[in-house]
């Protein structure tokens, strides 16, 4: 079953018939955790690096932030059978579209801050597709553990 992840949005599945999707990442990434052998995995679409420039948005929705959103997507696939040492992380998204003039780098920004708080809690991302001017679909299928990404009408594996 399709589950639609939508912008500042995440969800989790332990179904290996669920397959989590999220569309339009352009600044936005989308991060997925599995675990393969649990068959547990989540998807994250975030919108912006940091909470503090809106606490109170953060707190009604922590989706919306890399800093608050990531912390969380872990901590729910944990307490659904996930296992920190298991865990394959695969990142698209954080693009640019004013290429010359992108004045806020909000994808560049988004992928930054992500990089710092994997480093910082010792996670290594497996695969990535980020930056450039396109915007991605992405999609985790539950059962395999399979990431694909679509853009223009081309889909590739992550």
């Amino acid at each position: 079953m399709q589950q639609v992840i939508g912008v500042a949005g995440m969800k989790i599945s332990q179904s290996r018939d669920d397959i989590l999707v999220t569309y339009a990442l352009g600044s936005c990434l989308g991060i997925a955790i599995y675990d393969p052998v649990n068959c547990v995995g989540g998807l994250l679409h975030a919108m912006l690096p940091l909470s503090e420039i809106d606490p109170r948005k953060a707190e009604q929705n922590p989706y919306m932030f890399v800093d608050t959103g990531v912390p969380k997507l872990f901590h729910e696939c944990y307490e659904a059978g996930a296992v920190r040492n298991r865990l394959v992380i695969k990142v698209a998204g954080g693009g640019a579209f004013y290429s010359d003039n992108d004045l806020f780098a909000i994808g560049k920004r988004n992928y930054i801050v992500l990089r710092k708080l994997f480093w910082k809690n010792g996670f290594m991302i497996a695969a990535d597709d980020v930056g450039g001017s396109i915007s991605r679909t992405m999609s985790l299928e539950i059962g395999t553990g399979r990431t694909l990404l679509r853009s223009a009408g081309r889909e590739w594996e992550l």
